[in-house]
């Protein structure tokens, strides 16, 4: 099949196609003229390779992991390797808890003021206001 009709099969842009091609994530064959065409097989490789960018994993661990998602196998190095993906998605995700938490008391601060948090009211009333 043809990029385009990989692109219209798996939803992947045909531009995608082509960097998973740069990357070494997808092999295209070429025909006399220089057009790309894939094997039956590419639809789900694409779909695979979908799912672990899906997963957070950058494409140089992908390509990695290939040749074990090829051969069938899970050696300890592509089982070393996942578990370095995933440990550094949590360290990722505790990194954006903890700024979740802190724009949470910066809107916090912004519904309820304190002279604390806001120079403006530590100063003193106006004497026309003081008298109101």
């Amino acid at each position: 099949m043809r990029i385009g009709d990989l692109a219209a099969r798996t939803g992947v842009s045909v531009r995608s196609l082509r960097y998973y091609e740069e990357q070494g994530l997808l092999t295209a064959t070429r025909t006399t003229s220089g057009q790309r065409t894939y094997e039956r097989a590419a639809v789900e490789r694409v779909e695979l390779v979908q799912q672990l960018f899906a997963a957070g994993l950058p494409s140089r661990t992908i390509v990695q992991l290939l040749p074990c998602v090829d051969a069938g196998v899970a050696t300890p190095e592509s089982l070393a390797l996942l578990r370095t993906e995933r440990d550094r998605i949590t360290a990722q995700m505790a990194d954006l808890e903890a700024a979740r938490a802190r724009l949470e008391a910066v809107i916090d601060i912004t519904l309820h003021p304190t002279p604390e948090h806001c120079p403006a009211l530590r100063d003193e009333l106006p004497a026309e206001l003081d008298a109101a």
